[in-house]
């Protein structure tokens, strides 16, 4: 089995580009679009990398990953946040949380699929 991933976003077109390229390359993708169940969903199947939009409905990413930072048995986990905003206080906002890594929308296959294998492998 792939390393999972679970993406929390809320562009149904952006969700599936990302979970067909990365399924494509062998992970185990999951994908919601509604902040208010991102940490259930985490708590429950324990991914290995998370891809988090700043903007989402009934709960914002940056809530999300302040609460993941918090503490408990995922605050460590690498989080790549995304943004169609790339406005440089929510690049600030997102490294202050603790993101691993920050992507403004749109994004190449290619930077996403480097992105998330370095994340996997520690970096």
């Amino acid at each position: 089995m792939g390393k999972r991933i679970l993406i929390v976003e809320d562009e149904p077109h952006i969700a599936e580009s990302l979970s067909f390229i990365l399924d494509r390359a062998g992970y185990d993708v999951a994908a919601l679009d509604d902040g208010a169940q991102a940490l259930d969903q985490i708590r429950k199947s324990s991914p290995d990398l998370i891809i988090l939009d700043v903007m989402l409905p009934n709960r914002s990413g940056f809530d999300i990953l302040r609460d993941l930072r918090a503490g408990g048995p995922h605050a460590g986990l690498p989080v790549l946040m995304l943004t169609a905003k790339g406005q440089a206080r929510d690049r600030s906002a997102a490294e202050d949380l603790g993101a691993s890594r920050f992507m403004t929308k749109p994004f190449s296959n290619a930077e996403i699929l480097d992105t998330v294998s370095e994340l996997m492998a520690g970096g």
